[in-house]
C-alpha cells in the first residue's frame, strides 16, 4: 500500500517527500479532529467509580479502616511546609 502510494505521488522525489508529509498531517488531523472525539463516549477510559464499601468489587477490602493513614517509612524532612529558601535574583 505504501509502495503504491509513493509511486502515485507526482513531481519527482520532493514531491513525494512534500506529498507523503501533507498525507500524514491530513490523516493524523482527521483523526485528532474527527475521529477521536466521535469514538470518545463509546470508550471506557473515564468511567470510574470509587467507593468507600470494604467487600465491594474495586474496594480494597484488606485494608484496615482504622488505620492511621500513611506509611510506615520516616522522611528525613518536614512534609507540612516548604522549608527551602526562596531563589536569590542572582541566580
Amino acid at each position: 500500500m505504501y509502495s503504491w502510494i509513493w509511486r502515485k505521488l507526482p513531481f519527482g522525489l520532493a514531491g513525494k517527500l512534500i506529498g507523503s508529509v501533507l498525507i500524514g498531517t491530513a490523516t493524523v488531523a482527521l483523526l485528532w479532529y474527527v475521529i477521536f472525539p466521535w469514538a470518545e463516549p463509546l470508550l471506557p477510559f473515564d468511567d470510574v467509580q470509587v467507593t468507600q464499601d470494604s467487600g465491594t468489587p474495586g474496594g480494597d477490602s484488606g485494608v484496615d479502616q482504622n488505620a492511621p493513614t500513611g506509611d510506615e517509612h520516616d522522611l528525613p524532612y518536614e512534609t507540612d511546609q516548604n522549608n527551602t529558601p526562596p531563589p536569590s535574583p542572582d541566580e
